[in-house]
């Protein structure tokens, strides 16, 4: 009889992550294969995801909305953010001409499909905050 540690999946049996194969794990700065990988290139980067959430939580928003829903965040880092998910396809940035240029951000359909993955992190985050009372 074989010991099988607790909660793990052999990748012989298609698990979850089954094509995430060892083989499809990149150095830093290769391209991607593994869907985790792939997701969290787009999500990467400290703040990225409550940028994400801010954009969720509104049909779309001010460059200006943004700084305010996120005080921490310095200007750059949250430029830095919009251009990252503008590059990975999740946010559009539409500029309105005039005096002085308006710039909004919206999710494209891409952006929106990861509301099921930031629902998820809310779950967990809440029964944590929850446990620790």
């Amino acid at each position: 009889m074989t010991h099988q540690t607790v909660g793990h999946v052999p990748a012989h049996d298609g698990g979850p992550l089954a094509d995430c194969p060892d083989g499809a794990l990149v150095p830093p700065g290769d391209e991607p294969r593994c869907p985790v990988d792939i997701t969290l290139a787009a999500l990467g980067g400290r703040w990225t995801p409550l940028v994400l959430r801010e954009l969720l939580r509104r049909d779309r928003a001010a460059y200006t909305e943004l700084s305010a829903a996120l005080p921490a965040l310095s200007d750059k880092v949250l430029s830095d953010r919009l251009a990252q998910l503008t590059a990975a396809g999740v946010v559009e940035r539409h500029r309105t001409p005039g005096w002085p240029a308006r710039v909004h951000y919206v999710l494209t359909d891409r952006g929106r499909a990861l509301e099921p993955v930031m629902h998820s992190m809310w779950v967990w985050g809440t029964s944590r905050r929850t446990a620790r009372g």
